[in-house]
Formats: structure tokens, C-alpha cells, sequence
């Protein structure tokens, strides 16, 4: 089971270069970095989107862009998988996020992973003119065009939201077909669907979904697709404190990544995290 990293990276926190620097030297698979644009200060939806749920923490407004910090990962490490997670794709435009994606798999010579997801902050999507409503068939037809892009040398799609004229457009992904696709989030029959469709992989946060649950669907939605289900492989966001047995169990159970949360906070206390997490490599 392969290890990688996830936090925030932001203007108070440790930056992406060192921090790459530091991730990989001490051999971790993998370098996570979340997005949000913007958080309206209205703070209509509540974090996650979940009742009750705890103040949001700053570091969702204060964010790098993601692409941005992960070509500068890039530009330091050598065989550091960069990954987003995740990409609020239904916010995006798909044509230069096509664009994005095919050039940092070619700047960082084919380590790119796009982790995706819909998204869950309303007035964060209405700010992009973004129904919310609509947001799960706008992230497929989205994600539909980008393949379209990456793989073909005269693209074109056409869907309900999105008509897109044949076109060229270069550069390609290293990677063939495409990167990696990994939803997160939490599976029901329509995510499920779209996994199956046009997804590698399903990223789902510990304990706050039901991975048994959420494999049964996926694999009942790829045979339907006429797909198989192992073509479609589990990786897991953790939160909080992770020990061996958490990581043991998860492997044992089919998981190939395990993804731990670093802090939004300076080097001084995100370099002791790492070094806590560095003895779980390799179990």
C-alpha cells in the first residue's frame, strides 16, 4: 500500500517547494493538494456540506492554486507523484483545465494524478455561475471533453451542457490515455455510474463513508457498464490519527494508497508530522 500526503498549501503554510523537497526525501509515494477559489463569507453551506458541522478553517480561502503549486512540486522532485484532491471540476472551465492537466503530466514527465470531486459549497459555485443543481452532470459532460482532448488529435464532443466544435489542441498527457481519474466522496447510485464511466479509481474519506458499501455499488455499476470492477482501485483520505493497524486493514481490503492529512501550518510543525508518518512507510 503506497503512502502520499495531503494539505492545504496556503500563504501561512510551509510552501509547495519545500515541502515536495521534504515529502520525497523522506519517501513518500505521493503530494495532495485540495482547491477552493473562494469562500463567500455569507457562509450559507455549512463545511462539507454536512448539519452541524464545525467553523470552517481559513486555509479553504487561503489556498494556492493547486496546478500552480503542483508545477512548482513539480520542478523540484523526480519521482514524486503530484496529485489534486480534489479538483472541483463543475467550477472549471474543461477546456483550458484540459490544458492544465495534459501540461503539468508533461512538465512533471508523466506524475500527475486528477483527483476530482462535485463540490459542496453552493454559494462558491453560484459565484462561477455554476447551478448547483446541475453540478454532477456538468463535472461528467466536463470530464467527457477533457478525455476527448487528451486522447484524440481532431477532439470534439457534444452533450447536453456542452457543445464543442472539432478542434485541435496540444500538448497530450504523458500518460495514455490520460492521467489518472480518482473521484472522492461518498457513492450512491449515480456517483457510482459516473465512476464506472470515467473514472480509474474512487478516493472516499475514512470512516465517514461506508467502504464496503460504496465497493458494492461501483461493482454493480461497472458490470452494468459492461466493465470490470477490478479496473476501478481504492485509495483512501484519511483524517485525523492513523496507526499501522488502520493502514493494514485498508490494504487488506484492497486499498493501493493511503493518503495522510499533513497540517496547514509552517515547517516547524508540519516536518515532525511527516517524520511521525514516515514510520508507516513500507507496512
Amino acid at each position: 500500500m503506497k503512502l502520499g500526503v495531503v494539505i492545504f498549501p496556503t500563504d501561512k503554510s510551509i510552501q509547495p517547494v519545500e515541502l515536495a523537497r521534504e515529502v520525497e526525501a523522506r519517501g513518500f509515494e505521493s503530494l495532495w493538494f485540495p482547491e477552493h477559489s473562494h469562500i463567500p463569507t455569507s457562509r450559507e453551506t455549512p463545511w462539507g456540506g454536512r448539519k452541524n458541522a464545525p467553523p470552517l478553517p481559513e486555509c479553504y480561502w487561503r489556498s494556492h492554486d493547486q496546478f500552480v503549486a503542483l508545477a512548482a512540486a513539480a520542478a523540484v522532485t523526480t519521482k514524486l507523484r503530484l496529485c489534486t484532491g480534489i479538483t472541483l471540476v463543475a467550477q472549471r472551465d474543461p477546456i483550458w483545465l484540459a490544458k492544465e492537466v495534459a501540461s503539468l503530466d508533461m512538465i512533471s514527465g508523466g506524475r500527475f494524478e486528477l483527483g476530482i470531486g462535485y463540490g459542496w459549497c453552493a454559494e462558491e459555485m453560484r459565484n462561477h455561475g455554476l447551478d448547483y443543481k446541475k453540478r454532477r452532470a456538468i463535472l461528467r459532460e466536463n470530464i467527457l471533453l477533457m478525455k476527448a482532448l487528451w486522447t484524440q488529435d481532431e477532439a470534439e464532443f457534444h452533450g447536453e451542457h456542452i457543445h464543442f466544435e472539432k478542434s485541435w489542441a496540444w500538448p497530450k498527457p504523458v500518460q495514455r490515455p490520460h492521467p489518472p481519474i480518482i473521484l472522492g466522496g461518498g457513492i450512491g447510485p449515480s456517483t457510482a455510474a459516473h465512476i464506472a464511466e470515467f473514472c480509474d479509481g474512487w478516493i472516499p474519506i475514512a470512516s465517514r463513508y461506508s467502504i464496503e458499501d460504496g465497493r458494492a455499488m461501483i461493482g454493480e455499476a461497472c458490470r452494468t457498464a459492461g466493465r470490470d470492477p477490478a479496473s476501478v482501485n481504492l485509495q483512501i483520505f484519511y483524517l485525523g490519527a492513523v496507526t499501522a493497524d488502520d493502514l493494514a486493514k485498508d490494504r487488506d481490503r484492497g486499498a493501493i494508497r493511503g493518503v495522510l492529512p499533513l497540517p496547514s501550518e509552517g515547517r516547524e510543525k508540519v516536518l515532525p508530522v511527516l517524520d511521525s508518518y514516515a514510520k508507516l512507510l513500507g507496512l
